[in-house]
């Protein structure tokens, strides 16, 4: 079966609209990794992702009849893009079925390529049945995002890029999977003429429809999936690309949000461009089967499949990165309640690099601190961290893999209290640098007692710290000696309504 797709991939008419894409090496992670890891930039096409090559090979070998009738699709995303932009270059109506919660920059996208989009239901489902409806209607012809050889076919040609620019001198290629079509045109290929190369499937750990498929030897539909990599949330996969991945995939691979976040920093720091979340799972995969076979001098090529990343995203990538490639810890400590505790504190943490503070008085004798750290060594050195904060008699909580503090506990630390008195707010700006915050620490001394503290490092040349103290009667000329002695740009913010509203003293 996997050779009668090697002529469909050889015929396939991809190249009116999709480019060959360069086959990058990925220096700076093959020297970390110790093995040879090659980029293949599907990131660079027209429309950001691979998805146009099985759209125009569908579009393309339809008849005469069929394009004068016009294509339809249902699709939130690439896929659309993809289908728009094959319709346009050969001038055929093109309807475009998406969900109304699909954000405006891809509707506007796929509007301003021609095509007629149609806003209905919630889910990408609902726009797939009303797809289906407006077909039958109107007598378009539906293509598929995934579940069609022709589609498979267009995809397949990946693989023969890759294949022709490595002259099959590689060990694996690694492909993200949604639906399936990218993996079962590029297995398809690559086990006809190199059955010795392996072809590994990589999904997100919420998103499994292919893993679970294979394991049970049959389709699957998944209750729910994730949708963090919106491009490869999909419940089932299709009924021929799971048929071609039964016979040639060798593995599937399931990866964390925070490592799909630690690969598009990956990308980035190799390439300066940003993939989309379901663009970085293959760099993702390679990473997590490497750490667990410890696997050197092999050569590995990475599917990067899209670039369609919204903005507002980006703020979350960088802070999950960091936890994904474990190279940040996050503990809660309970530390003394009074005055110099936080120095003392900051003194056994030593000159780590501190990138969250966060504390907010809450008892007289006891303060919960929560704390970001960045690691060089990993898990090793996590663990010997905690061993040394308990044997200096800190409780402490490990949150690293902790998902609620890592998305709400860690911005909601804080709070009013009662029983507060003579609170002051400021906020200070000093150099960042390693130690900085211990720095400022010791700058401050023990003359004061913080009630609230919080810091993050944004990665910027200063830091930012917003410290709350209490300032007794009479201590005012003290309070402005210590503020011209400690040399930082600072602001007083206890007038601030947003401070009197959410966490000044009731």
């Amino acid at each position: 079966m996997p050779k009668d797709y090697l002529t469909r991939i050889l015929k396939a008419r991809v190249y009116d609209v999709a480019q060959e894409t360069p086959l990058e090496p990925a220096k700076r992670l093959s020297v970390r990794l110790g093995n040879s890891i090659l980029l293949k930039r599907e990131d660079l096409q027209p429309v950001f992702s691979f998805k146009l090559r099985g759209a125009y090979n569908k579009i393309a070998l339809l008849s005469a009849a069929e394009r004068e009738r016009g294509v339809i699709t249902a699709s939130a995303g690439n896929h659309a893009q993809g289908v728009a932009l094959a319709s346009q270059r050969m001038n055929i109506r093109a309807v475009i079925v998406m969900p109304k919660t699909t954000p405006e920059i891809k509707v506007s996208s796929v509007a301003s390529m021609g095509a007629e989009v149609v806003l209905h239901g919630n889910t990408y489902d609902d726009a797939y049945e009303h797809a289906r409806q407006l077909a039958q209607q109107q007598g378009l012809s539906f293509v598929h995002p995934y579940d069609d050889p022709d589609v498979i076919a267009g995809q397949g040609t990946v693989a023969m890029e890759i294949l022709r620019q490595t002259d099959g001198d590689i060990d694996a290629i690694f492909v993200p999977v949604g639906g399936g079509g990218l993996i079962a045109g590029v297995a398809a290929y690559v086990k006809t003429l190199y059955p010795h190369i392996k072809v590994i499937g990589v999904e997100p750990d919420d998103a499994p429809c292919m893993h679970h498929a294979l394991q049970a030897g049959k389709r699957v539909v998944l209750d729910q999936v994730g949708i963090f990599a919106d491009g490869v949330a999909v419940r089932q996969a299709g009924a021929e690309p799971f048929r071609v991945a039964q016979q040639c995939v060798d593995e599937m691979i399931l990866v964390s949000t925070d490592e799909i976040c630690a690969a598009i920093k990956d990308i980035f720091d190799d390439t300066r461009s940003i993939t989309e979340p379901a663009g970085a799972l293959a760099v993702a995969g390679i990473k997590k089967m490497l750490a667990r076979d410890r696997l050197k001098g092999k050569t590995l090529v990475a599917i990067a499949s899209g670039a369609n990343m919204n903005f507002d995203r980006l703020r979350h990538v960088a802070e999950r990165a960091e936890l994904g490639e474990k190279r940040e810890a996050l503990f809660a400590v309970s530390i003394p309640e009074r005055p110099g505790s936080f120095r003392t504190f900051c003194e056994t943490l030593g000159h780590r690099s501190i990138t969250e503070f966060n504390y907010r008085y809450a008892q007289p004798d006891q303060a919960h601190v929560f704390v970001g750290l960045r690691l060089s060594r990993g898990e090793t050195e996590r663990s010997e961290l905690m061993a040394e904060l308990a044997a200096r008699d800190y409780p402490v909580v490990d949150l690293t893999d902790n998902e609620m503090a890592k998305l709400h506990i860690r911005y909601m630390v804080g709070g009013r209290v009662n029983g507060l008195r003579d609170e002051r707010l400021f906020r200070f700006e000093f150099p960042e640098r390693p130690g900085a915050l211990l720095h400022f620490l010791k700058k401050m001394g023990q003359s004061w007692n913080i009630s609230m503290f919080h810091y993050r490092n944004h990665g910027a040349a200063y830091g930012r710290v917003l410290v709350a103290i209490q300032v007794g009667q009479g201590d005012e000329p003290a309070l402005q000696q210590f503020l011209s002695d400690l040399g930082y740009t600072y602001y007083e913010e206890t007038a601030n309504p947003a401070y009197n509203l959410f966490l000044g003293p009731l």
